[in-house]
């Protein structure tokens, strides 16, 4: 599976990037939003900081809009990913795209419904919310299991990439699972790293050598 970190700021980009394990980066309106600067310039750096695909949402309501924002973003680097909403402006936007060969992640999914049209569109990625999902009182992860039986039964191209993700358990699931992509804040990536027993491992050998040292002198 492959972890895309889910952020516009660049400083935790280089952060994650420098551990070795960041395959992408998604991002959307509010994210870039707080760090109040140039959007054309914060993208093009983020392009620059990471090989893989970094989704930049286009905020026209219509097709046509759409499609002049896609056209536009997918220029600035050849790793953009242009970001729809699924509406059906968003998918006809997608299935244009997609013969105009612009990759696309279509977002704001919340049914296997939703990310079945998000595949016969052609999208390149679909974003199934489960954290949202979760806070209606429904099972996110139930949702995940529901797409990719679908996406398996008609072998669908269109990778599944869980966001919203709250917490490590959201990332464990989507893996056994089987999802393509889960992306996340740095938060929730370092929480991957730590685990209490890792950490008294380390002290107890560190304690054990500092012993033998001694013996040493």
């Amino acid at each position: 599976m492959k972890l895309f970190l889910d952020t516009g700021n660049s400083d935790e980009i280089r952060t994650a990037s420098a551990w070795g394990q960041i395959d992408g980066v998604t991002t959307n309106p509010s994210l870039i939003a707080k760090e109040r600067t140039s959007f054309k310039e914060l993208i093009l750096e983020i392009c620059h900081l990471v090989e893989g695909p970094v989704s930049v949402e286009a905020l026209a309501p219509d097709f046509e809009g759409m499609m002049r924002e896609a056209r536009e973003y997918a220029g600035w680097a050849s790793n953009v990913v242009i970001k729809l909403p699924l509406t059906i402006e968003g998918l006809k936007a997608a299935r244009a795209c997609k013969v105009a060969e612009i990759r696309t992640n279509i977002t704001l999914c919340f049914s296997a419904n939703q990310a079945l049209l998000a595949a016969r569109a052609g999208a390149s990625f679909v974003s199934p919310f489960v954290g949202r999902v979760d806070d209606e009182g429904w099972d996110g992860m139930k949702l995940i299991e529901e797409i990719i039986q679908i996406y398996a039964n008609y072998d669908f191209d269109t990778e599944i990439l869980v966001a919203s993700v709250r917490h490590p358990l959201h990332v464990t699931e989507a893996a056994k699972l089987g999802a393509d992509v889960c992306t996340m804040p740095l938060k929730i990536l370092k929480q991957l790293y730590h685990h209490p027993l890792t950490d008294v491992g380390i002290e107890k050998f560190m304690k054990d050598w500092e012993g033998q040292r001694q013996l040493v002198r």
